[in-house]
């Protein structure tokens, strides 16, 4: 009986600790004012894509791709005016506010123009002490240890151009050499073929199919196909990437 009320006394303790405290917990390089404690804005740079901190200066830009062919969207849920695109980039920057993403504008230098937008999202920080809790999102740290790429979209005179690929490998570059993430996963709707040939063609494993995982852009129970890469893959998935935008030098 005892044990069992010095148990509760602690768990008591734990739940009611601020969490200013609980930080304190943290090693070293993560104890930080807690309005830094979050991936700092980023612009990638890579040969004909660079991705920018997505922001409402880019909304006429974003309003306009949008609108070029919208059936290529048949899987993908775009916003459809002016008014939904300013509200999808407010809630993304305000996601980014918490931590939780990274999103970006994908300008194509080709153009000088914004012809899309993609994000590192799901952020989950394992530094640290465990949350409690169990369910309880964990305090936000500097460096994500596991993230998803996702809601990529692009004009459709940028499709099949190589800006997709050129895209996701910054961002792989981000999460595996400079994060250092475990892994990274990659979704899409298990009929979107031209979206899963192009995580395929990334050298994305695919771990298998989540039947009714969501409701679809065509307001259906979709099934997702999961894909992911680990960080003891990303050298050869790199060096793939590499080779099929250029980067390898000829011997």
């Amino acid at each position: 009986m005892a044990s069992e009320l010095r148990f509760y006394a602690r768990y008591l303790a734990l739940i009611r600790t601020p969490t200013s405290c609980l930080l304190s917990a943290y090693p070293a390089r993560f104890r930080r004012p807690h309005h830094l404690l979050m991936p700092a804005f980023v612009t990638l740079s890579g040969r004909s894509v660079r991705l920018e901190p997505l922001s409402l200066a880019a909304l006429d830009d974003l309003v306009a791709a949008s609108s070029e062919d919208r059936s290529s969207y048949t899987f993908t849920r775009v916003p459809a005016c002016r008014e939904e695109m300013a509200s999808y980039v407010e809630a993304a920057m305000a996601e980014q506010a918490e931590g939780r993403t990274l999103p970006f504008a994908i300008r194509w230098l080709h153009t000088d123009r914004v012809v899309g937008a993609t994000r590192l999202m799901h952020l989950e920080y394992w530094q640290g002490p465990m949350p409690w809790p169990p369910g309880t999102k964990g305090v936000v740290g500097e460096v994500p240890s596991v993230a998803d790429i996702g809601y990529t979209w692009l004009a459709k005179s940028a499709q099949g151009t190589g800006v997709n690929r050129e895209s996701k490998f910054l961002m792989l570059s981000l999460a595996f050499e400079t994060w250092q993430v475990h892994r990274i996963t990659l979704k899409a709707d298990v009929r979107n073929m031209r979206s899963r040939a192009a995580i395929e063609a990334l050298g994305a494993h695919l771990d298998g199919v989540r039947r009714a995982d969501s409701r679809g852009a065509d307001n259906t129970v979709r099934d997702t196909a999961y894909y992911s890469i680990l960080s003891h893959e990303w050298p050869a998935v790199r060096e793939r990437l590499r080779a099929r935008l250029g980067l390898v030098e000829a011997a």
